[in-house]
């Protein structure tokens, strides 16, 4: 049996993100959307996701390349002079391992982002994080143990097969990520902790370019299990998303959560629509 979780990360980034998450909702195959609490448009978002009821939204940790929700001084350890997280992935990584003061502010800011989620009274469907930090050994450690705090009951497992990837673009060699020893050790760390999880995840080879097409290919590839194939959708591409994430495809993306043909193909292949909290029930 094939389920699919179609999410939208990045809610809250933008006027223009919170727009066509509502737009794919209401009018195609988004089911799930991960709130940046601490982003410019986050309240925007709350409001638009408390006129959906059905929309299942969880918490988009940013620990790197962004904003804290915390105090600046409360964790200074984590940001520069301008006021925002490292943007260096692999030096953030090691500072967060090896600096206790460092972890203390870390703890910190899970702590107030998971404080700014629960102060929306939204459900918490499910957690991730920006750039996927929660594979992190040092990052999850503080997710499980915080996040118990907070009702936590799934996160996202960066999975991505290569198997299904080669069978969908035979012609396309996508790039392996870096990371992928530490995905099954995250894996087993939070089935331990008595959290759902997916199988599969798809958009990280080609994120910001999940386009109708790529999409309908990779539908009848989908392995058996629960896939989860992530977007980051606007209905324009505003300034100040271009700078953020360059070369990505946000209306192109959006066209593709909305597309007929992308609804057809998966009635037609049988693959039924699910949400992270349907995997704990």
């Amino acid at each position: 049996m094939r389920r699919l979780i179609v999410c939208a990360d990045d809610f809250g980034l933008d006027p223009a993100v919170n727009a066509a998450v509502e737009e794919a909702h209401r009018n195609g195959i988004l089911s799930t959307a991960s709130l940046m609490v601490g982003a410019p448009a986050a309240a925007d978002a709350v409001m638009l996701a408390r006129r959906l009821p059905d929309l299942h939204v969880g918490l988009h940790l940013v620990l790197v390349d962004g904003h804290p929700v915390s105090a600046p001084a409360a964790v200074a350890g984590l940001i520069g002079a301008d006021g925002t997280f490292d943007g260096n992935m692999a030096r953030a990584g090691i500072r967060f391992f090896f600096l206790p003061d460092i972890r203390r502010h870390l703890a910190q800011e899970i702590r107030a982002q998971f404080e700014a989620f629960r102060a929306t009274g939204l459900e918490l469907d499910h957690v991730n994080a920006h750039k996927h930090m929660h594979l992190h050994p040092t990052v999850a450690g503080l997710i499980l143990e915080i996040g118990r705090d907070y009702g936590i009951k799934a996160m996202r497992v960066p999975a991505e097969p290569a198997v299904a990837l080669r069978r969908a673009f035979p012609t396309e060699r996508a790039p392996l990520p870096l990371y992928r020893p530490w995905v099954e050790r995250l894996r087993r760390r939070l089935r331990r902790a008595g959290l759902a999880v997916n199988d599969h995840v798809f958009g990280i080879a080609w994120s910001g370019n999940m386009v109708e097409d790529r999409v309908l290919r990779l539908l009848p590839c989908l392995p058996d299990g629960v896939s989860e194939i992530y977007f980051h959708p606007a209905i324009e591409c505003r300034p100040a998303l271009a700078a953020a994430m360059p070369g990505y495809h946000h209306t192109d993306e959006l066209a593709a959560l909305l597309s007929p043909l992308v609804q057809e193909r998966i009635t037609a292949l049988g693959i039924t629509s699910t949400s992270y909290g349907d995997l704990r029930a």
